[in-house]
């Protein structure tokens, strides 16, 4: 099915990865599902989950203002156009465009799309037909889309006006992507960094979901290094004003297209975050059993602490006179019933929905029609936390240990696996692994003058001689033993001129910021060292 996989170990490992959300599916309509119709979940928080959305491929949702990239950054990972696609300065991409894997060509409109029961878009239908004349799936058979789903959102602009222009809840339908996508990619240019209202909104909406939210700063190659340097200052001051989080955002640095670079200064960094960006998307497959499970358990908290919400509401309304007045009461005092709830049944805080949105949404509902505690659905959804989330997770685990790795290839992906373009390819200690000659003969006159100032006895200088002059670098001393280790290939305990002249090497490689190799790599032995190569006959 894959072409990177054998055909066996495909099959496999997609045995296995139906097995696991087959179980998820089971579990969420035997366990859950109950308790979130008997409490009314969906109404309030997120619509019932289907088949498709456990057996979706990994989903990739880009966010950001209008002009920073986003349909770009996909035509860059896919390295094809792809129907609907329309790249611009000025706002062009109005809809939300689900680009998947088809084996033809093609689109589909959004009120086609969400009555097919093999896509996961059919509770979209609720966001009516403003929001499903700007959706559409773009279908084509691209190896990249084999792997992961990437959806195209609208940029997002400044001011009221395009807030009432949308026709629909243009968070709401953010919010319900953010709740099944793997990932969540929020892109910046580096010449509009002011985040508007509505992206403020937007983020907010991913509230939950931090763990799947991602940044990428993109067009930083058309700034210098000086003003990259006060640009990311300036994004990192503005997130932490909409991301509140204690931890600090990840943003990856770069230039996502296929043109040259304006300024080549950074293009060592721009290379390393490319890098570091692609393989966090290529780990998707790999963990999406992993994810629908993590949020399957996210999703069970909620569903149980809204139940205990409900039921409380319920508990506390009057049996015939003065509901209206009961009702108002008890929706002004919500804050103090979190607090007793979290109290009575030791809920986390961070369990409980937002306070003012829930105020909001109880005031369209009698409460004398709520449903009373029914300890049962609890005890069931209990019972699937405590005991059969477990067997799935040892299932996952065995998966990842069993099976060759999943990753994404195909596009831009290909151009960073093999070949002298790869992250690291002769640079550090990689550097000279082709050449006929000895790397390290080229400045090898300079250690050798070294060498002979530390009086060399029988050709060789002691580890204490070499101290002396090792220390000289100032790296610490865990590396440096290694870079002895390394250099001392006969282990002998004594270095020679060639072994001294590689310890040089091994530090001036450590200091340019390259990463040390666990073994010696055949092309860094000294010559006099090497074993003789015996010919074929």
């Amino acid at each position: 099915m894959f072409s990177w996989m054998g055909k066996e170990n495909a099959k496999g490992q997609q045995d296995v990865l139906q097995t696991v959300t087959g179980g998820l599916q089971a579990l969420y309509t035997g366990k859950l599902l109950p308790l979130e119709e008997h409490y009314r979940f969906h109404e309030f928080h997120s619509p019932a989950l289907e088949e498709a959305d456990f057996k979706n491929l990994p989903m990739v949702l880009l966010v950001g203002q209008y002009s920073t990239g986003k349909t770009t950054f996909i035509r860059y990972l896919l390295e094809q156009d792809f129907p609907g696609m329309r790249i611009g300065p000025e706002p062009t991409t109005d809809s939300f465009i689900a680009v998947m894997y088809g084996e033809k060509e093609g689109s589909i409109p959004g009120n086609a799309l969400v009555v097919d029961p093999k896509k996961p878009f059919r509770k979209l239908n609720s966001f009516g037909n403003a929001f499903l004349n700007r959706f559409m799936c773009s279908q084509l058979p691209n190896e990249v889309l084999r792997s992961i789903s990437i959806i195209d959102s609208p940029g997002i602009l400044s001011g009221e006006k395009q807030r009432i222009s949308r026709g629909y809840d243009f968070c709401q339908v953010l919010q319900w992507f953010a709740e099944r996508v793997d990932r969540i990619i929020l892109l910046f240019d580096a010449h509009k960094l002011d985040i508007s209202d509505e992206f403020s909104e937007a983020i907010r909406a991913f509230r939950g979901q931090d763990d799947k939210i991602r940044v990428v700063l993109n067009k930083a190659d058309q700034v210098d290094t000086q003003q990259l340097m006060r640009v990311y200052g300036a994004l990192m001051w503005s997130l932490g004003k909409v991301i509140n989080t204690p931890e600090v955002v990840r943003v990856y640095i770069g230039s996502f297209w296929s043109k040259p670079l304006q300024n080549t200064e950074n293009r060592k960094l721009f290379e390393m975050e490319a890098q570091d960006l692609f393989r966090d998307i290529q780990s998707l497959p790999r963990n999406a059993a992993l994810r629908k499970l993590n949020d399957l358990i996210k999703r069970a908290r909620l569903a149980k602490v809204h139940a205990y919400i409900i039921s409380h509401l319920k508990k506390e309304m009057p049996a015939v006179f003065g509901k209206d007045t009961k009702k108002k009461e008890l929706i002004s005092r919500l804050p103090e019933i979190y607090i007793q709830l979290q109290r009575e049944h030791q809920i986390s805080p961070g369990d409980f929905p937002d306070v003012k949105k829930m105020q909001q949404q109880l005031e369209m509902y009698d409460f004398s029609k709520f449903h009373t505690m029914k300890p049962k659905l609890i005890e069931s959804v209990d019972n699937m936390l405590a005991n059969k989330i477990a067997p799935l997770m040892s299932m996952i685990r065995e998966e990842e240990c069993n099976m060759p790795t999943q990753m994404v290839h195909g596009g831009a992906f290909e151009g960073t696996m093999e070949g002298p373009f790869g992250q690291g390819y002769g640079e550090g200690a990689g550097e000279g692994a082709e050449d006929e000659e000895w790397v390290v003969a080229k400045d090898k006159p300079v250690y050798d003058e070294l060498f002979y100032t530390l009086s060399p006895i029988n050709g060789k200088i002691s580890g204490v001689s070499a101290k002396k002059e090792m220390v000289n670098s100032k790296l610490p001393n865990s590396v440096l033993g290694k870079i002895w280790k390394l250099a001392d290939n006969d282990k002998d305990g004594m270095l020679d001129d060639e072994e001294f002249a590689l310890a040089k090497h091994l530090i001036k490689i450590k200091l340019e910021g390259y990463e040390l190799p666990n073994d010696l790599p055949s092309h860094l032995v000294p010559p006099s060292q090497r074993k003789p190569r015996l010919d074929a006959e």
